[in-house]
């Protein structure tokens, strides 16, 4: 065992220090999975390998729905479908204190059903609301943490882009973990609401009582969401419902949202241009991540590490939940560094087989699998926000040059208190996340 241990960790070691380094984490993979599959077997079979994977890799059907859930998102940023949602939402709570940042949650929420990206969802309301928050004169740093956290729910509100890649990476049911995160996410919009409720009653001056609108403007600003909100029941309730598969969901979701935004005029050919070689960049990004994660995973399995590594936890008898909480917090602690994408699929090939091999009371492996994949996605957001990195920090930052980072850090600071409290409910009570899909399937 000791032999298999040391194959893998010299594998780990490396791929760290090019990541380090900051060589590209898909290529560091590659080079790196590719290196261990040559030391454990040769490179006859390696090339043998490579023959063949890339291609029944990326020819999967179910991997089709990356890219439409990404081009359904962009092309719902580019026909102003997310500056309808703030308006509705800041219609109906922007005269109240703090009404205006509760508004950019709930707005955050909804632009998930149809989005499924954190970063594109905090770009999005950057610039959307950021402008109308700091008009109303709220707490800078408080401004840009809310549109920070409130880019998390762009992952935590199915369908997620995170959960299809765990789903194809762990091999189960999209449809069943994007049931799982309904309820999840809805908490971690209700949790950030009563943040900034707490916020707003502790430190009123932080967040001002908005403009008043007219019942005429309340009565536009809700018909002119409705389009987005009729796009987001159908792609997910068709889900929920059985109608669609999610492939099929997104490939609806895509025509509705760019028929929307053609019919409405806000969609023009530039704007579907540039959703489009958007949509190629960053699909060409996960894929190669996704390759180099494939071949990784092959020399870990080659290794035995994981495998190994499940048995030996098995048999040391370690309570499960402690096992759990370590790898919890291994990813918190991981994603303040790494990339959400890389870091999964880093990580599942030696974490998942732990977290299966170990019993958590639950009915089956396929729900343990479905809950774990519905932490692991919660921990996810957490390291978006947290520092030292915080992906969604840095893009909110670079809209908001004007404030420092360490403002917005301070900002997300209580949002991330309601975080951690929302993932101890849920590992305490994995009913939160398997309720839907046992009354659903």
């Amino acid at each position: 065992m000791a032999q298999e241990f040391v194959i893998a960790g010299v594998g780990f070691a490396a791929l760290l220090g090019l990541i380090v380094l900051r060589a590209p984490v898909g290529l560091s993979m590659l080079l790196v999975g590719a290196g261990g599959y040559v030391w454990i077997v040769d490179t006859a079979t390696l090339l043998n390998y490579l023959k063949t994977t890339p291609y029944h890799l990326f020819a999967s059907y179910t991997l089709s729905i990356i890219p439409l859930f990404i081009l359904m998102g962009a092309l719902a940023e580019r026909g102003g479908l997310a500056r309808d949602l703030f308006a509705a939402a800041n219609a109906v709570f922007g005269h109240k204190r703090g009404g205006m940042a509760m508004g950019v949650v709930g707005a955050c929420a909804c632009f998930g059903a149809v989005c499924g990206s954190s970063v594109a969802t905090t770009a999005t309301f950057g610039r959307a609301a950021l402008p109308e928050l700091r008009r109303y004169g709220y707490d800078p740093g408080l401004s840009t943490g809310t549109i920070a956290v409130g880019g998390t729910l762009g992952i935590l509100i199915p369908p997620s882009v995170i959960l299809v890649v765990y789903a194809i990476s762990t091999e189960q049911n999209i449809a069943k973990l994007f049931m799982a995160a309904l309820i999840p996410g809805l908490l971690a919009t209700l949790f950030y609401m009563s943040a900034i409720a707490l916020i707003s009653r502790l430190r009123p001056e932080l967040t001002p009582a908005g403009g008043g609108v007219s019942a005429a403007e309340r009565r536009e600003a809700m018909l002119n969401v409705i389009p987005v909100l009729l796009i987001a029941v159908i792609v997910v309730g068709g889900i929920y419902g059985g109608v669609f598969t999610p492939t099929e969901s997104a490939a609806i979701g895509c025509i509705g949202t760019l028929a929307v935004g053609v019919l409405r005029g806000t969609l023009k050919g530039r704007h579907i241009l540039e959703a489009l070689l958007a949509t190629a960049e960053t699909t060409a990004m996960i894929f190669v991540i996704l390759l180099g994660a494939e071949v990784f995973n092959a020399f870990l399995a080659l290794s035995q590490a994981p495998d190994l590594l499940a048995v030996w936890i098995t048999e040391q008898d370690f309570p499960p939940y402690g096992v759990l909480a370590i790898l919890l917090l291994a990813y918190i602690v991981l994603g303040a560094v790494m990339d959400e994408l890389a870091m999964i699929l880093l990580t599942l090939p030696v974490f998942f087989p732990v977290v299966t091999a170990l019993d958590f009371g639950l009915g089956s492996t396929e729900e343990t699998a479905i809950w774990f994949g519905i932490l692991v996605l919660v921990v996810v957001g957490i390291g978006l926000t947290a520092p030292p990195i915080g992906l969604n920090v840095f893009v909110i930052s670079a809209l908001a040059r004007d404030v420092p980072i360490a403002r917005t850090y301070r900002g997300v600071l209580p949002f991330l208190a309601t975080d951690l409290v929302r993932l101890v409910l849920l590992v305490a009570f994995p009913a939160l996340s398997l309720w839907l899909v046992r009354v659903l399937t």
